[in-house]
């Protein structure tokens, strides 16, 4: 029991300048009492030793123990999971489906991935063995290679062949394929560098495209219809069942007279179902007044390309001065054409105006984060700066609209490669005409959600560049452009960016850095693998800067993409079977708060108003639309086993040389063999549906 203290006697003792002492009191046979009978005793230091006991420090001991062995069983708990849902999607495949490495009929990069990964496998089994037996003969920077007497047996023999197999044939052509890279890599790093400045430049300076006539008002569509031009809006679409309602509702709300607008709905979509759909949804604004068509080929051909130029055959589209191009998931604000039309006044030479993509789904998840890096650099920084001081850039393919005489006159929409929004445009700019961007003129739409859709919308993206290069370098060269512009076309825009760029990334970062962990040789320097990257990560990462959290996962990202962007411009230099192939990419039908909102009050003022009319096939499309609700459709995760492989080779190889700068060769080996081991299972195993 406690000894009991008489608070009474305390309180009954002396203050000292009217203040009590204060009395600590502590129900422990182990106490310490503590009084302050100085004013100035409260600001003194206390001697700690007469506060603790052993009793006292066994108990803290005790405490700290006890939180490490929680801190110790919550990472174990999570190891556990880990590896438990690595066993039930990897080994088990529960709940999973293969995603098809097939784009078109190659394969080609699967193939030569699974013998990589297989070799390096071989390899590092082999220098494990050699490690074990203490044949450290790799870390000789000299690679001393051993006498015929010095030879132990087969495998210290195998061992010593491989040594030099390596040093005089390996390693020189990887030294110099490294080289390449590098020299590469240094170009379009200082063409990124170039880029950013060029942006804070017009930053600082507040450059912004300014409008050479009267801006349209607002108030002024009774008075004077004239002084507005005919205008031609496309939305083509195919089976876009998920946005064609945001996109068409969209767009018949622009702020323009209806007697100077034309909307037409180009519907390339195979299911009925979805054709009946879009009818009906084009003979509802039709009946409110909206000057709308629904257009569908009989014969679809050429894609996009192919709907865009069957609908700019129509004998009404010579009435109209300019036209508008939105895809089926794009939402123009009412003011677009005010915002962008009027730049084409007292301005002849203009043929294009481009607005910027704005993104609903960009914090969705980790894959729209990483995408929403890429594109606010292409639109903040490359298509800013190229139309400032070049007037030109490559068509986004949607958001802009065209002076219809500048299509007509370089050749209209061509169907020879999946890119015909840069075909036109780089046809264009070799006649002659001009591009303005406008950065702060913002259209919504989405990015991709999943990483299949992604992964195929990059293939195109990537396939179709090089395609359009070698068709278009012969037009090129033979054009009547200033040099400077022919060898910006070729130098710039089609080989350093859209070349050069997968084509280092992928050799150096997938290809020569693995490489690296087997020939000491052809060591990279640090400043390849940490320092330069990370600047120019930084620097993509600047016009989202909401992303910078992201930092890593997005290196790592874009090292793993380089194969499927790699493969595509493969593909597309060589017109192989993949680069003409055009999927249309997936999308969710996100809409922001303020469309949400828009879209409902536009559906309670239908209710209140009479009932229309609809056509024959009503009663099926309300059969369709509720065959869609009633079904339910099972999600199942998809692993992608190539990029998954790569993260982790490209993972493990960059933490390689801060584990040899310690000498930590025997831990990297074991984290090495584990890596590779499931890496090379992983690919050996794998099945392309």
């Amino acid at each position: 029991m406690a000894p009991r203290m008489n608070l009474f006697e305390w309180w009954g003792r002396d203050t000292l300048n009217g203040k009590n002492p204060v009395i600590v009191k502590m129900e422990n046979p182990n106490f310490s009492i503590v009084e302050i009978n100085d004013p100035d005793d409260e600001f003194k230091q206390v001697d700690k030793s007469r506060l603790k006991n052993a009793k006292q420090v066994r108990w803290v001991l005790l405490l700290k123990a006890n939180r490490a062995v929680e801190c110790v069983a919550w990472l174990a708990n999570i190891l556990c999971t880990l590896l438990g849902t690595i066993k039930r999607r990897l080994i088990l495949r529960q709940g999973v489906a293969i995603a098809s490495e097939k784009l078109g009929k190659g394969k080609l990069m699967l193939k030569i991935i699974k013998a990589f990964s297989v070799v390096l496998l071989v390899i590092l089994v082999f220098e494990v063995v050699a490690y074990c037996k203490g044949w450290h003969y790799f870390e000789n920077p000299n690679l001393y290679i051993l006498q015929t007497s010095e030879i132990q047996g087969l495998l210290h023999f195998l061992y010593v062949s491989w040594l030099e197999f390596r040093a005089r044939y390996i390693a020189p052509f990887a030294l110099s394929l490294s080289t390449i890279c590098l020299v590469l890599f240094l170009i379009q790093s200082l063409d990124r560098l170039i880029l950013c400045l060029g942006c804070l430049y017009i930053k600082m300076k507040k450059i912004k495209p300014t409008i050479n006539g009267k801006p349209f008002e607002l108030d002024d569509l009774e008075g004077a219809l004239y002084n507005y031009p005919m205008v031609l809006v496309q939305i083509p679409m195919c089976n876009e069942r998920e946005v064609y309602e945001l996109s068409i509702s969209a767009v018949c709300q622009l702020d323009w007279p209806k007697e100077r607008i034309l909307i037409q709905v180009l519907d390339d979509s195979d299911d009925e179902s979805i054709q009946w759909l879009i009818k009906a949804e084009v003979s509802k604004w039709s009946q409110k007044g909206i000057n709308i068509i629904y257009r569908h080929r009989l014969i679809r051909t050429g894609y996009k390309a192919g709907n865009l130029k069957s609908a700019m055959s129509c004998d009404y589209v010579k009435d109209y001065e300019f036209v508008a191009i939105f895809d089926a998931d794009f939402q123009p604000t009412t003011d677009f054409l005010k915002k962008t039309v009027p730049h084409f006044q007292e301005n002849p030479e203009l043929g294009l105006v481009q607005a910027r993509w704005a993104f609903v789904n960009k914090d969705e998840n980790l894959l729209t984060r990483l995408q929403n890096i890429n594109l606010c650099f292409h639109f903040e920084v490359e298509q800013q700066v190229n139309g400032t001081f070049l007037n030109f850039f490559g068509f986004n393919g949607t958001a802009g609209v065209w002076r219809i005489k500048a299509l007509e006159e370089s050749g209209g929409w061509l169907e020879r490669t999946t890119v015909e929004d840069m075909d036109i445009a780089v046809r264009a700019h070799l006649n002659g005409w001009k591009f303005i961007y406008l950065n702060d003129v913002k259209v919504l739409c989405e990015v991709p959600e999943s990483f299949e859709a992604y992964r195929k919308q990059q293939h195109r993206w990537h396939s179709g560049p090089m395609q359009l290069f070698r068709l278009c370098l012969p037009a090129v060269i033979k054009s009547k452009i200033s040099i400077w512009k022919k060898a910006n076309l070729i130098f710039l825009f089609f080989l350093l960016r859209k070349l050069i760029l997968p084509f280092y990334s992928f050799t150096l970062f997938c290809v020569i850095l693995p490489l690296t962990m087997f020939i000491p040789e052809a060591e990279l320097p640090m400043w390849v693998i940490c320092y330069v990257p990370i600047i120019m990560t930084i620097l993509n990462i600047l016009p989202a800067p909401k992303s910078i959290p992201f930092l890593a996962p997005y290196l790592l990202f874009e090292n793993t993409m380089s194969v499927t962007k790699f493969n595509a411009m493969i593909s597309g230099l060589f017109q192989l079977g993949s680069s003409y192939e055009w999927i249309v990419t997936k999308k969710a039908g996100r809409s922001s708060e303020s469309d949400l909102l828009a879209a409902a009050d536009v559906d309670t003022r239908a209710l209140n108003q009479p009932q229309i009319i609809r056509p024959a096939s009503e009663n099926d499309i309300s059969d369709v639309k509720e065959q869609q609700k009633g079904k339910s459709v099972k999600k199942i995760n998809k692993i992608y086993r190539k990029e998954l492989a790569l993260a982790f080779l490209l993972l493990t190889a960059s933490v390689r040389s801060l584990l040899s700068a310690h000498g930590l060769h025997f831990y990297f080996l074991l984290f090495q063999g584990v890596t590779f081991l499931l890496v090379g299972l992983d690919l050996i195993g794998e099945q392309v549906s």
